[in-house]
């Protein structure tokens, strides 16, 4: 049997090849760019062959790297998962779910009351995530996101709704009435409220409704979507969510949508790490959660 690779430069080539940067890998790491850069020089000398390629100011693994990637971040993962039920030897009587913290705190939160009384037997623990989630979502039991395929290797995935979009505002908006009255194009007139977590929200929104995106002008910038929407109840300007962080804003008349929603390809979906084992109670909340979201105005996908 062959010896395999030494850990720390398995470990060095995974994060390099999963971030696509030496850069990003030692910061990951909390190592040195030529830390890392000699553990890969270790394990291709290792392996015989070159695992990367440079692309740009970046690394792309070649087809030997990718093989290798899917492998080793499976594998970690997998570790990862192990470790994490070593330290918690007797299970927990919770779960611990994870999401953005625009999900927890304008949609989870709200609805928890009601979850308790639903499913009185489930406790759950709430982490608020920002960010991309690490693919072994260390420390979570699950996690609750907005997102599409592919996701990480190894996810158990439960898909729970078709995620829907669409601009929002608030009738004390000095043009509200004129908004309300008028096409999608009007927009085009009015600065938009944007965020840096979903920079592709609103130019894929005037795609959809056959509009120029260059054409669209922005306005306020948030670094999260809570914040937006919270400009957006204040009367600042036009933002753009998903329709179950502001179903309850448009019912209470916080919010108008004159505009309606669209499918944006991506899906509600909780999600557990790989190696997870089988428990009743993530089936429950997955079933729970999709009702909610019908409750929403949505339909769950086919």
């Amino acid at each position: 049997m062959s010896a395999l690779p030494p850990l720390n430069a398995l470990r060095a080539f995974e994060a390099a090849a999963r971030l696509r940067s030496v850069s990003l890998a030692a910061q990951e790491l909390h190592v040195t760019h030529g830390a890392v850069s000699r553990q890969i020089q270790v394990l291709e000398e290792h392996l015989g062959q070159p695992m990367f390629r440079r692309v740009g100011r970046g690394v792309a693994p070649t087809a030997a790297g990718e093989a290798l990637q899917r492998a080793a971040t499976e594998a970690f993962a997998t570790l990862q998962r192990a470790v994490e039920t070593l330290r918690r030897p007797t299970r927990s009587p919770a779960l611990v779910l994870g999401c953005p913290g625009s999900i927890l705190a304008r949609w989870m939160i709200p609805r928890m009351q009601r979850l308790q009384q639903e499913l009185p037997a489930l406790t759950l623990h709430l982490h608020a995530h920002e960010g991309e989630f690490d693919p072994a979502l260390p420390g979570l039991d699950l996690a609750l996101l907005l997102g599409r395929p592919p996701w990480p290797a190894g996810w158990q995935v439960h898909t729970l709704a078709a995620e829907r979009i669409g601009p929002v505002l608030s009738p004390q908006h000095p043009s509200a009435d004129a908004l309300a009255a008028d096409a999608a194009q009007a927009l085009l007139d009015h600065p938009l409220l944007h965020t840096a977590s979903r920079p592709q929200a609103w130019p894929a929104w005037a795609a959809a409704q056959g509009l120029d995106p260059g054409q669209l002008r922005y306005g306020t910038g948030f670094e999260h979507l809570y914040y937006l929407l919270e400009a957006a109840t204040a009367g600042i300007g036009i933002a753009i969510a998903p329709e179950p962080l502001v179903r309850d804003d448009l019912r209470s008349g916080r919010l108008i949508a004159p505009w309606g929603f669209n499918e944006t390809g991506g899906s509600w979906a909780l999600c557990l790490p790989p190696g997870a084992s089988e428990d009743a109670r993530v089936q429950r909340l997955a079933n729970w959660l999709a009702v909610e979201l019908e409750r929403a105005g949505l339909s769950p996908e086919h």
